[in-house]
């Protein structure tokens, strides 16, 4: 068995309806995961599986949860080890947990991504990409600057983000899997 964590794009299912994270769970154990478990309710699920390609895993989860959740959603998902990696190579790592955030891509970035992403940087902001995945230090609250209104799907691809909070939890969880 693999451990894998799976990131959804939104929980967010129509004004005041959001994905509980039980239901996920069950979605995950209806496709035959075992031991699905969610961190926070940010739609976030660490799961273990047969290893399969990670684009059939994602495709077999969008699947399941637009049956479900009667809802489109892109999910990203990672081999457990993968995610711990990612979570060791974070080039910010004194950084305030909750404004340390990563851009999880479904197809990677390359470092010219970052020229255009400058110019909606404030000065104190410091920006990464670390095999293909986008990290940024807003030094400050996120919502308050204009730089995360520049990480659209439109401009970046399919992708989602998750603080560093998140990215560290999540990691405890993978090293806690069957598969690793």
């Amino acid at each position: 068995m693999t451990t894998y964590v799976a990131l959804l794009h939104s929980i967010v299912l129509a004004p005041g309806r959001r994905v509980i994270m039980s239901e996920l769970r069950d979605m995950a154990s209806s496709l035959g995961y075992q031991n699905p478990r969610t961190l926070v309710s940010t739609g976030n699920i660490v799961f273990d599986a047969p290893l399969s390609p990670i684009g059939d895993i994602e495709a077999r989860l969008e699947q399941a949860f637009r049956a479900r959740f009667g809802k489109p959603v892109d999910i990203l998902v990672r081999e457990g080890e993968g995610w711990r990696r990612l979570a060791r190579a974070n080039p910010f790592p004194n950084g305030d947990g909750s404004q340390v955030i990563l851009r999880v891509m479904r197809k990677p970035l390359d470092h010219s991504s970052l020229a255009t992403l400058q110019a909606y940087a404030a000065p104190a902001q410091r920006l990464a990409v670390v095999d293909g995945d986008l990290w940024i230090d807003f030094a400050g609250k996120p919502s308050e600057w204009k730089l995360l209104s520049a990480l659209t799907t439109k401009r970046m691809g399919v992708g989602t983000l998750r603080n560093w909070n998140t990215v560290r939890g999540l990691a405890e969880m993978a090293a806690q899997g069957s598969g690793t």
